[in-house]
């Protein structure tokens, strides 16, 4: 089977059981999406792609660790032999931060509005990064809102302008924007942003995501692109929320002819829409196979990102890096 078919399928499901060796070294946590305040998920590797698979008891993915690593996966039939990969901070390779969970907003899909409200200080967020620093290629920050978007802004600067003094690694930012945050943020050297228009459709967005501006994410993408370049831009589209392929293909359009990466995120169900069903195998395949051929019109390469999402791609089919 090929690498592409087989991560559609495993992200269909976004779990997996475990069994075999213990694998508390390989299990990671989340305090931001979808996932945050579960029970971890694994990122299984082989031929140096990867998928991340939440932690579950039910599941019909199961993952064998056979020790030191070495793991088997079983789903619908395959068995194919790769490894769990260790994790930085969040993911494989990066140290990747949520700053302040907890948020003012209440989007339908995200569980994180209804935790309790918590910011990590400067100094903990350094101490985090010293020590994984040895092991990452990058340091990506992302968080919630929890005064209000301008507040949230400037404490992540203050954040950049710190680990920027104590390490020489690319920085990635993705927050919600105000007016100025694209030119503020690649003042202090950020390396790539991501703002996300989350939604296929305006309408969408408004039901999805109310009290937050589409408006204000289409202007800091367009913003960013001028600043920071092509290929290192980025935005969700999540799909699963009820749009059609026609919409999420005139969204990555859209994107790709601003100069902007889309990172097409299948729904985790969870909060309000915690009854959605997952996007089927087929549905993710079509859709990777049409937004790969869009960028490469663009003249787009997410090979290129050096951080956050697109230098993962544990959660979606990555154009030019899940290629079978």
């Amino acid at each position: 089977m090929r690498w592409d078919e087989l991560k559609a399928g495993l992200l269909s499901v976004g779990t997996a059981r475990l069994a075999g060796e213990p694998a508390g070294d390989y299990i990671a946590h989340s305090a931001a999406g979808p996932g945050a305040g579960g029970p971890g998920s694994v990122f299984f590797s082989l031929g140096g792609k990867r998928v991340r698979l939440e932690v579950e008891g039910e599941s019909p993915v199961l993952v064998t660790h056979m020790g030191g690593g070495k793991a088997v996966l079983e789903h619908g039939g395959v068995k194919v032999e790769g490894s769990l990969e260790r994790i930085a901070l969040h993911c494989p390779r990066q140290a990747y931060l949520t700053v302040s969970s907890g948020c003012i907003f209440s989007c339908r899909y995200c569980g994180v509005p209804g935790k309790p409200p918590a910011r990590k200080s400067v100094a903990e967020i350094v101490g985090m990064v010293r020590k994984v620093a040895d092991r990452v290629d990058a340091i990506s920050l992302t968080s919630g809102v929890v005064g209000s978007a301008g507040e949230e802004e400037r404490y992540v600067l203050e954040v950049v302008r710190e680990l920027r003094r104590q390490f020489s690694l690319p920085i990635g930012v993705s927050i919600y924007p105000t007016e100025k945050t694209p030119e503020r943020l690649f003042s202090l050297g950020v390396a790539e942003v991501k703002f996300n228009v989350e939604t296929a459709t305006d309408s969408l967005f408004g039901e999805m995501c109310p009290g937050l501006s589409r408006d204000a994410l289409w202007e800091a993408l367009s913003q960013s692109v001028q600043l920071f370049g092509r290929n290192h831009v980025f935005s969700n589209l999540i799909v699963g929320l009820g749009e059609t392929d026609e919409e999420a293909i005139a969204c990555i359009r859209r994107l790709a002819g601003m100069g902007v990466v889309t990172i097409v995120r299948p729904l985790t169900p969870a909060a309000a829409c915690r009854d959605y069903p997952r996007p089927s195998p087929e549905r993710l395949l079509a859709l990777y196979r049409v937004h790969s051929a869009v960028l490469r019109e663009a003249g787009l390469d997410p090979r290129e990102a050096v951080s956050m999402c697109p230098a993962c791609t544990g959660c979606d089919l990555a154009p030019g890096r899940d290629d079978a």
